[in-house]
Parts: structure tokens; C-alpha cells; sequence
């Protein structure tokens, strides 16, 4: 009686592979869910009771002038808040002083004094208030001579 005839290792390589294919392609779904997901539909673990889906705008402010002028002083950045900041987000926001860097327009690497002002809204404000924030952009740009004003959004949940 002859011997069943065994898998050649080719076979059984392609097979491996492919099975091992299969496996990630159905597992990718869910792993790209969880770091990309909705954060309203966030796991209960990570969400606090009672918080809510908002977006988080960052914007990053530097103090130096480009044209050589004196930097942005700490009245002068208050002053902006309480004009162009506070009327648009009158619930709240908070500012960070710092150090930051980067290269301008000339490729010059700029060392500077800046402010980080975070604004919280909800998610089903985000296109009204992301018009409004590109109003702040504008305006700072404009009033002290600035090549930009950085902006970093992101969703999370809030609970006040």
C-alpha cells in the first residue's frame, strides 16, 4: 500500500502565509477602529461618567517679529485675548507660556517666548468654531507681524 504523499514545503509556506493573512486582515479592522474610532464611541474604561465628544484646538503663538520689532510682551498678547479670544469663546480657555522653535520662511531656524492657547467645543460646534479659530490665526498673524500661528487639533471627551 503506498504512503499518502506529504505537503511539499512550498505549499506549506504558502499556506502558513496565507492563513497568517487572513488572521491580520481580520484583525486590522478592529485595531485601526480603536486608535482611529470615533472617541464618542470611546471604551467606557477610557472615558470619565458624563463626559462628551469635543474638539481640542491648540494654537501655538510666537512672540518674536520677523520684521526685527519688539517681541509680542505679555500685556500686548492679554490684550489680544481680551479683543480677538474671549468674545469668540467666551466659555473658556486656557494659556500656557513657553519656549518653542522653528524654521521660517527663509529656512532660519527661530528660537522664541510663546503661548499656547487650548480651546475646548464641542464636536457638533467644530465647523463654526474652526471658522472662528482661523479668525484668531488671522488676526494675531496681522497685528504682530507673524508668518503663522501653529494649529493642533484633536477630538476627545470633556466633563466639566
Amino acid at each position: 500500500m503506498p504512503l499518502p504523499a506529504l505537503p511539499r514545503p512550498r505549499v506549506r509556506a504558502r499556506t502558513a502565509a496565507f492563513a497568517a493573512a487572513c488572521l491580520l486582515a481580520a484583525g486590522a479592522p478592529t485595531a485601526y477602529a480603536a486608535l482611529d474610532g470615533d472617541p464618542a464611541h470611546a471604551p467606557a474604561a477610557v472615558a470619565a461618567p458624563g463626559s462628551r465628544p469635543h474638539v481640542e484646538t491648540r494654537l501655538l503663538f510666537g512672540t518674536q517679529r520677523p520684521d526685527g520689532g519688539p517681541d509680542v510682551t505679555d500685556e500686548q498678547f492679554t490684550a489680544f485675548l481680551d479683543r480677538e479670544v474671549t468674545p469668540r469663546f467666551p466659555a473658556g480657555l486656557t494659556v500656557q507660556q513657553g519656549r518653542g522653535q522653528w524654521r521660517d520662511a527663509s529656512g532660519r531656524i527661530v528660537r522664541e517666548r510663546s503661548y499656547e492657547l487650548i480651546l475646548l467645543y464641542p464636536v457638533a460646534d467644530a465647523v463654526a468654531s474652526g471658522r472662528e479659530v482661523e479668525r484668531i490665526r488671522a488676526a494675531y498673524a496681522r497685528a504682530f507681524g507673524q508668518e503663522s500661528v501653529g494649529r493642533v487639533d484633536d477630538r476627545v471627551r470633556v466633563d466639566f
